[in-house]
């Protein structure tokens, strides 16, 4: 039996991990709306399951991961409509610039990554199962609807009822629902609509719902039940609650048997997000920090955790980074496959057998890197690399890392240097020792290597 354990949404617990068939895994995760740059939120979240298909295809698993794309949404119309293109050239250039942010964070592809208007037959045809089942409906306003009241159990995944709901719903502007809790399956057609956004069908020409593609595209791809479907947390309801609605109302039976989301970044307490406008776009944070800095700095938070964006907090990630690269300068590996019976890996496993604990599993990486430190073992520098690499991390020298990580330190000169050591000396008299230590650090990735003396002066050299 498998020893990893994965927190259930569903069941809100942890529950230990069976596959629906021996040694295989299927997994969906909702994807980007692409009409736009991402930003960090979305880098979490594509992290966040990145690290569980990198640990399950570690835990020996044949894992089937499908991301989808979503390229038909108001947003995409309303934006491609403003920049005078079509929605296939919007889509298309920002999904480009999403696997360019995505490849420099180490975020491995999928192995599928559906888009959404390559499956409208399959939504069609779901919709139609529905309405047979008298689970949809078309409105006076020619939308399909879905009858949420039809569908017992509605809610339970985000915990509301249906009671809750309608207490705290709005007045509805569209008349053409039964119910003002029923959400859209088909949208009719409007006029002032590019062509391209609009497909026949038996209810005239429209396009689909946000929350019927990932149906139908996760069961095109994965079946009518497979086991792990993610995303943000935001998604949880009402976008996966409406897919289990959907799909279970379809098929008749369970859809998913292990729903997983992630927590979100914040930014000074409140959720980054683009309609708060407190967003940094992946692109614009790599112009400052190394991928691998943001990448280290995402994975110290539980992937449930909320994430607390802030320069200091990057600052202080390549810091931390800088130690595991440090220990690793001139101790070669031993060439060894990486030992998982090793306490530290077995260790490192445990960890990320419960719910993919990274924060845990980098602390071992920081124990080895201290033991490394005083015994220069090759053996040692194999498992930390070999571990690290697990989850996407140490796969440069660390001249590699000094060159690409710290490149905003100026230490080129000597003058440079003796500032920094002055600033790192006026810090410790102040008590500052965090901020010592960064200097150091800092220092140190450049390749400046201090010698603090007894008299109080410090000595430096290269290394």
């Amino acid at each position: 039996m498998s020893n990893l354990k994965i927190y259930n949404t569903l069941a809100r617990d942890k529950q230990t991990f069976v596959p629906m068939e021996a040694g295989k895994v299927r997994m969906y995760v909702c994807g980007m709306t692409i009409y736009d740059y991402c930003h960090i939120g979305h880098a979490r979240m594509m992290m966040a399951f990145d690290v569980m298909y990198r640990w399950l295809m570690a835990s020996g698993y044949d894992v089937t991961y499908a991301r989808n794309i979503t390229d038909i949404d108001d947003k995409i119309i309303k934006r491609a409509v403003e920049n005078g293109e079509t929605i296939s050239q919007l889509t298309t250039r920002f999904t480009k610039y999403m696997d360019e942010d995505t490849g420099a964070l180490g975020i491995l592809p999928p192995t599928l990554v559906p888009r959404a208007t390559e499956y409208v037959p399959q939504m069609l045809a779901l919709i139609e199962t529905l309405e047979s089942k008298d689970l949809a409906y078309q409105g006076t306003d020619g939308d399909v609807n879905y009858a949420v009241r039809n569908f017992p159990n509605y809610g339970r995944l985000s915990g509301k009822s249906l009671d809750d709901l309608r207490a705290g719903e709005r007045v509805d502007v569209n008349t053409g629902k039964r119910d003002p809790l029923d959400f859209v399956l088909w949208k009719a057609s409007k006029e002032s609509e590019p062509e391209e956004v609009k497909w026949d069908s038996k209810w005239g020409k429209g396009r689909p719902g946000w929350h019927i593609e990932c149906s139908a595209m996760c069961s095109a791809l994965l079946g009518e039940q497979f086991d792990i479907h993610g995303g943000g947390a935001d998604l949880q309801f009402p976008h996966h609650e409406n897919e289990i609605a959907q799909s279970e109302g379809a098929f008749g039976h369970a859809m998913v048997n292990y729903w997983v989301h992630n927590g979100f970044v914040r930014v000074d307490n409140e959720k980054m997000s683009k309609s708060l406008g407190n967003f940094f776009t992946i692109r614009d944070v790599l112009k400052k920090y190394d991928a691998e800095v943001i990448r280290f700095f995402i994975l110290r938070a539980h992937y449930r955790s909320p994430l607390n964006y802030s320069d200091a907090h990057l600052d202080d990630a390549r810091v931390a980074l800088t130690r595991l690269y440090t220990a690793l300068d001139g101790v070669e590996g031993d060439g060894a496959a990486l030992d998982w019976q090793e306490p530290h890996a077995a260790r490192f496993a445990e960890a990320m057998d419960d719910d993919f604990n990274t924060p845990v599993a980098l602390a071992v990486l920081f124990d080895l890197a201290s033991e490394l430190n005083r015994s220069k073992s090759p053996a040692v520098a194999r498992q930390l690399k070999g571990l690290a690499d697990v989850i996407g991390l140490l796969a440069r020298t660390p001249q590699q890392f000094r060159q690409a990580a710290v490149g905003d330190a100026d230490v080129s000169g000597d003058a440079a240097i003796d500032a920094a050591i002055a600033r790192r000396i006026e810090a410790k008299k102040a008590r500052n020792f965090a901020a010592s230590d960064q200097i150091r650090a800092e220092l140190l990735a450049a390749g400046i290597i201090l010698e603090d003396k007894p008299d109080g002066t410090t000595n430096w050299r290269r290394a």
